[in-house]
């Protein structure tokens, strides 16, 4: 009997080329590290950029980094941190099959998430008012430098990069919801809770990075 238990187990939860659970989360959790790693160069190459322009002009990027809102750029900072938090809850909430909490946490990241965005939204029209576009685009008098644009190019890219990150996230938290209330996720199969747990804290350590190299330098 005990050995037909586990058979349907196996079949229920664990698809039929993996040996067991673990085996099958594990695999997942590699396929997540790989995709994690293509993130991480891509914007590897944009911290490179950013890096090569700042050694070139580190008066210009002192400068112009005192036009953003420290204030904003810190509660971000905040929020994000919370919202990690959310989603190891979260996790947590799903090994230990509590269906309503799992539900509550992810709810909870992406409140925090659409926070970070609407703060972000008020910071950007904020800038586009004052004249500060990218590239050519151009047109704040506040900062005399000729190469004023390449600093806010670089800020619009990887902080709208990495906002496109936080809404794909969402997205992601939404989808989860809905298996999740519909249980889904559990202590015997919770692996798209740990996975997109896995991106969303990467999301986060890359905003750690961008506050202080564009908010934190003037």
């Amino acid at each position: 009997m005990a050995q037909s238990s586990s058979a349907t187990t196996h079949n229920k939860f664990v698809d039929h080329h993996f040996i067991d659970a673990d085996q099958q989360l594990d695999t997942a959790k590699m396929g997540m590290w790989i995709f994690l790693v293509t993130e991480i160069l891509f914007f590897g190459g944009l911290f490179a950029a950013y890096a090569i322009y700042r050694i070139w002009y580190p008066e210009l990027f002192a400068e112009a980094s005192t036009e953003l809102d420290r204030i904003m750029g810190t509660v971000n900072t905040v929020v994000l941190i919370l919202s990690s938090l959310t989603v190891a809850l979260a996790i947590r909430a799903a090994k230990l099959d509590y269906q309503r909490q799992q539900i509550i946490y992810l709810a909870g990241t992406i409140l925090l998430a659409c926070v970070f965005m609407v703060i972000k939204y008020f910071e950007w029209t904020h800038k586009f008012h004052l004249g500060i576009f990218p590239g050519e685009f151009y047109a704040f008098e506040g900062i005399e430098h000729p190469k004023a644009p390449i600093f806010f190019s670089l800020y619009y890219v990887m902080t709208g990069m990495h906002g496109l990150h936080v809404v794909i996230g969402i997205g992601l938290m939404i989808w989860l919801i809905i298996g999740a209330s519909k249980g889904k996720y559990h202590s015997q199969y919770y692996n798209p809770v740990e996975i997109t747990g896995l991106y969303w804290h990467l999301v986060d350590i890359i905003w750690i990075f961008l506050f202080p190299l564009f908010y934190l330098i003037g």
